[in-house]
């Protein structure tokens, strides 16, 4: 008999993996700013550098688990909603059938640990890794579904994906403008 909740935990250690291998490139990053801007020598008279390395980790990590969490969240919510409109599924079988590509996502978080040094490289790991997952959630669903219903539920999901991205950079640039644009020296 096969357990249900098999794959319940790795969603966790997925983003637990996520976080703790941005947040240690975030770290590196830091540390070289702050010895860039000359902060790094009054925080050492506060902290040892592995106390100050350590409380930097807690705070990154802290943070892109909270950014993960809610892009799990989000995208959960999304995909559900795109199935009440496009599956004729009843029973939620197909709710169940994609719970598999959880690994797909453990894995790639796993992967992102050769990435810590790169930026470009843990980003690139990412999104291949939701690529990998979208193409297998979709090939799961397409079990259960017509083939309109699972190019509407394709297209839902890529538009509102556009349109979420589009929305956040456009709201970074604004702000960027008026940072830079109150800044007495520019």
């Amino acid at each position: 008999m096969k357990n249900p909740y098999l794959y319940g935990y790795l969603p966790l250690f997925t983003i637990l993996l996520f976080s703790l291998t941005f947040g240690i490139y975030a770290v590196s990053e830091s540390m070289n700013l702050f010895q860039a801007i000359g902060v790094y020598a009054g925080m050492r008279e506060f902290l040892s550098d592995m106390e100050l390395k350590v409380f930097l980790l807690i705070l990154f990590a802290l943070c892109f688990f909270m950014l993960f969490s809610a892009l799990k969240l989000i995208g959960e919510t999304i995909h559900e909603l795109g199935m009440l409109f496009f599956s004729k599924d009843q029973n939620g079988e197909t709710m169940s059938v994609a719970r598999g590509g959880y690994v797909i996502f453990f894995f790639g978080a796993l992967l992102s640990a050769v990435g810590i040094q790169s930026l470009a490289l843990l980003i690139s790991i990412f999104v291949v890794t939701v690529a990998i997952y979208f193409v297998y959630t979709v090939y799961k669903m397409s079990h259960f579904m017509s083939l309109t219903g699972l190019i509407g539920l394709i297209f839902f999901e890529i538009l509102f994906w556009t349109l979420f991205s589009t929305v956040i950079v456009y709201i970074v640039i604004k702000l960027y403008n008026g940072v830079i644009a109150s800044l007495p020296f520019v």
